[in-house]
């Protein structure tokens, strides 16, 4: 399976635009979403269709993944038949609601490698929440499995979600306490990676606002936020990136531990902080995470 860690950001930008996506390769995202769905009229889909397939193959050596239409739109089948080649790496789907959604996709892009020659389950799979039933089915919907293996990792969309909830969503996201909640567990319960927050959309050029909101998902356990305007990219990677003295710190918790622990220690004091194997655990994922970010 291909790898899209670490995944602080994810920057969308319409097919019908490919200097946007040109453009969006340069802002430094971690990857850059080519949008079929919502940013896209229906008159224009055939069109987009060819630019996004025409942009895959451009920028093979890209993270490039592309959002198709939902199951029952009409175009998900022509979208996945156009856009799917050896070079991509993922797709997004939107508006899952079920298990079943799963498997019914899994076997369409089985379908698609077989045609193209790519390893069966090499492409990764981001599944958009954005509904209350979706909501309510995602811990089924994130611990079905596959053959062959997947990568299916979960996005919170928070404006489809308000709409059917007939919800506004609000400044300090009080009223998406929940569903990111949910969200979060379920990956966890079902052993994915951690899930992408939906963009922060109610003011572009408010960036402490911006910040506040990923800030709010961090704590809840997502790993990164998508973003709709590159303006929003630098700020999310930073919130969702570990601070050099959180590298510093992790460092030197797991080099203190692993020395005791060689003594028959598994427990100890660093600068007046407790240290057992949950946190240890801890530190080591801050490294690794360092470490994948070092490579990009």
């Amino acid at each position: 399976m291909k790898t899209m860690s670490p995944l602080r950001t994810a920057l969308f930008v319409p097919a019908t635009r490919p200097d946007r996506v040109d453009k969006a390769l340069h802002a430094g995202a971690d990857i850059v979403i080519i949008d079929l769905e919502d940013a896209v009229a229906v008159a224009l889909k055939d069109q987009a269709r060819e630019v996004a397939k025409r942009k895959v193959i451009e920028h093979a050596t890209r993270k490039l993944i592309v959002r198709v239409n939902a199951l029952n739109s009409g175009h998900n089948r022509k979208d996945l038949e156009s856009v799917i080649s050896p070079s991509l790496i993922g797709l997004m789907l939107p508006k899952v609601e079920s298990a079943e959604q799963i498997h019914e996709i899994h076997e369409r892009l089985l379908a698609c490698e077989r045609r193209c020659a790519s390893p069966p389950g090499a492409l990764a799979l981001i599944v958009l929440i954005e509904s209350a039933m979706g909501v309510q089915n995602v811990f089924q919907i994130m611990s079905q499995t596959v053959e062959p293996a997947r990568m299916i990792i979960a996005a919170f969309g928070a404006a489809d979600y308000g709409l059917d909830m007939g919800i506004k969503v609000g400044r300090e996201g009080v009223e998406l306490h929940y569903p990111r909640s949910r969200l979060a567990l379920a990956s966890r319960a079902a052993g994915r990676e951690p899930p992408i927050d939906t963009p922060f959309m109610i003011d572009l050029k408010d960036m402490d606002a911006l910040r506040a909101d990923a800030c709010r998902a961090k704590q809840l356990g997502f790993q990164g936020k998508l973003c709709i305007h590159p303006s929003q990219v630098q700020t999310c990677n930073e919130i969702f990136s570990p601070a050099p003295e959180e590298i510093s710190y992790a460092r030197r918790v797991v080099e203190a531990f692993e020395k005791n622990e060689a003594e028959g220690i598994a427990a100890l004091q660093l600068d007046g902080k407790f240290i057992d194997y949950p946190v240890v655990e801890h530190a080591r994922k801050t490294l690794r995470v360092a470490e994948a970010m070092a490579t990009l």
